[in-house]
């Protein structure tokens, strides 16, 4: 049965009913029947969408799409070793948020609603942007003030209403409740549309390892939309009879802002509220997520961990992709952090799938400041 699922009260809704949290103030998760017809999927357009019967939009009408998708998955060598990375930093806006933008801005087109709001760090205000102006839906975006200012500029550019907030990523998290009471929130931690948008990195892996699943996942992890869309992604494959088991997944924070790696190593039942520091790696700086309790239970399903990377781990991480060829955002660059940490003790054997969240262009200024610095060629 097709329906959306407070994990609070386990009210059941309709996927037609234009709500984004429970009437009892839940989170709600998406429960879908996906279908995997493989010879169909072949036939179609290397796009997310090709995975048409696994993504909850009822009519094809209603799809909000630019052709993403089926980014690229190549090969690069770390010290020797092969890791496969989706280039998701491709993406039509510059980032993987264009996975979960294209399914829940195509569900608000099939739902009728008019305008969004949404909060963000600045990619996936971008993506919600960029969605919300390919359907005519007008958007307001909430982001804080110290957003990279390439992202506030593609923001305005696709016409939404942009708002920064002072303060921290917390405090746009608050400014952004009041509106969303009165217009829908297409956001990207509480809306689970979202993450049935990002699953679709687990098929797209999966179909290009020739329809195998990797023995580990290496993913970025703040609000934890990819993560918790992969492990969504991976446990329908799995449901489905496609895959064997759910990949290892090891999710990567830094180490001014890791409240999900403290919960997970001290085997806490909440995620602890943490004192978050100045971090290059904007995107994941979450002190408070959402989806905390989840994400943990998620890695730890999977037999998985954290790791958590300082901000020298990440520059060095920046230089190394960098010189070999591919311009990605200092958020994107701590995923490769996590990856070289996890290399020093895995199996040589193993099959490693990680990402490349971000464009460099949406972080210009912060890079041009890591170049200047000493030490740095």
């Amino acid at each position: 049965m097709n329906r959306l699922i407070c994990t609070k009260c386990r009210q059941n809704y309709s996927l037609e009913e234009k709500i984004w949290k429970c009437a009892c103030g839940g989170l709600l998760d998406l429960q879908f029947d996906s279908g995997f017809p493989i010879e169909k999927i072949r036939s179609r357009k290397p796009t997310l969408w090709r995975y048409r019967e696994a993504l909850p939009i009822s009519r094809d009408q209603n799809i909000l799409s630019f052709d993403e998708g089926f980014t690229p998955l190549v090969p690069v060598e770390f010290g020797g070793r092969r890791v496969w990375i989706k280039q998701d930093h491709l993406f039509p806006t510059g980032s993987y948020k264009d996975r979960g933008a294209s399914v829940l801005m195509s569900k608000v087109q099939e739902l009728g609603i008019p305008r969004v709001v949404e909060d963000s760090s600045g990619n996936a205000g971008c993506a919600i942007a960029a969605y919300s102006a390919r359907g005519g839906i007008q958007s307001e975006i909430y982001v804080p003030q110290n957003t990279s200012a390439g992202k506030l500029a593609q923001i305005e550019a696709y016409g939404a209403v942009l708002k920064k907030i002072p303060g921290s990523r917390e405090e746009t998290a608050r400014s952004v409740w009041a509106a969303a009471q009165r217009d829908y929130y297409a956001s990207h931690s509480w809306n689970p549309f979202f993450f049935h948008g990002t699953k679709t990195f687990a098929f797209e892996v999966w179909e290009q390892l020739d329809w195998k699943a990797p023995d580990s996942v290496i993913l970025p992890v703040g609000n934890g939309t990819l993560l918790l869309g992969a492990s969504i992604g991976f446990g329908e494959l799995l449901e489905a009879g496609m895959i064997r088991e759910i990949p290892r997944i090891i999710g990567v924070q830094s180490a001014h802002c890791a409240p999900l790696a403290k919960a997970f190593a001290e085997g806490l039942k909440e995620i602890p509220k943490i004192q978050p520091q100045e971090t290059v790696a904007e995107g994941i700086a979450i002190a408070e997520p959402v989806r905390g309790k989840q994400i943990v239970e998620a890695v730890r399903k999977s037999t998985g961990f954290f790791i958590s990377v300082h901000d020298r781990e990440v520059k060095t991480a920046l230089q190394r992709v960098s010189r070999k060829g591919f311009y990605i955002e200092p958020t994107a660059a701590a995923t490769m952090a996590g990856v070289l940490r996890y290399l020093k003790d895995s199996d040589p054997e193993e099959i490693i799938v990680s990402v490349f969240t971000g464009h460099g262009l949406k972080a210009t200024e912060k890079i041009i400041k890591i170049l200047e610095e000493p030490g740095t060629a």
